[in-house]
């Protein structure tokens, strides 16, 4: 399970990093690089996932989004400097109890 969530975490923060690289470079005027680095991490975010033990591609995306909005609220509170407020750690708690049921709940068959 820790392997998991950490595979998790490295791949929203590649997703949210890179994002942010390509969102300075077009929104921000930052040079070029940016929007190279930012692309590089994007492609590092879509090979991360791939070292999940869970066999359904489906499942661990769909699991990895809800990990991602929890990402992305920190992110944003962090590097943007705006404070979640409660409906943004309900929508976060709820992701993550969503991410907690697909991934961990017993299944049969």
């Amino acid at each position: 399970m820790f392997i998991a969530i950490v595979l998790f975490i490295l791949a929203g923060l590649a997703e949210i990093g890179g994002g942010y690289l390509v969102w300075l470079w077009l929104k921000d005027a930052k040079p070029l690089w940016f929007g190279i680095a930012g692309s590089l991490v994007l492609v590092l975010y879509g090979i991360i996932p791939t070292f999940q033990s869970f066999p359904s591609f489906g499942r661990v995306y769909a699991a990895y989004g809800g990990v991602f909005v929890a990402l992305a609220v920190l992110w944003g509170w962090l590097v943007d400097r705006r404070a979640p407020d409660l409906y943004d750690c309900l929508g976060e708690a709820v992701c993550l109890i969503g991410v907690s049921i697909m991934l961990w709940a017993p299944r049969h068959g």
